[in-house]
């Protein structure tokens, strides 16, 4: 099953866009195209420092992506990798695809000589943690959020 792992390009927008709005589907977001738009652009800049490994089928389709990013780690006086979004369609969930996109991500944290990658999963995405619980460690953190009415 020729799956390819690399960076996203430009002329991955529109199949990226479709896998986004799949993704917020998932997780119940509303999406629309100002979002999509302002997203896309962080993928794009150089300066922003936001990431996008994509997945393609044999027919270089889109079919999954990572967002990834730098964050500090002040404790540790350097900066590690943040993972803010993994999907994969569907179709190709349990293909290894999942693992290949870890793959490529580990080969980027090593570039930025970042020790270690952080991410969350929501606590009821049991498939997800199966592989992430293969292919990483679990931590003891607990995660809060705030509104702050902006």
């Amino acid at each position: 099953m020729g799956i390819y792992v690399s960076d996203v390009t430009l002329k991955d927008k529109s199949g990226w866009e479709d896998l986004y709005q799949e993704y917020a589907e998932f997780y119940e977001m509303p999406m629309d195209q100002q979002i999509l738009d302002t997203v896309w652009g962080w993928i794009q800049s150089e300066k922003d420092e936001f990431y996008c490994i994509i997945a393609r089928d044999k027919n270089q389709t889109p079919i999954g992506f990572m967002h990834y990013r730098s964050m500090f780690s002040p404790l540790r006086g350097t900066k590690v990798g943040y993972l803010d979004d993994l999907f994969l369609s569907p179709a190709y969930r349990g293909t290894g695809t999942v693992e290949k996109l870890f793959e490529a991500l580990d080969v980027r944290a090593q570039q930025n000589d970042w020790p270690f990658v952080r991410w969350i999963t929501a606590d009821d995405n049991c498939r997800a943690q199966a592989v992430y619980n293969k292919l990483s460690e679990r931590t003891k953190w607990v995660t809060y959020q705030k509104s702050t009415g902006g």
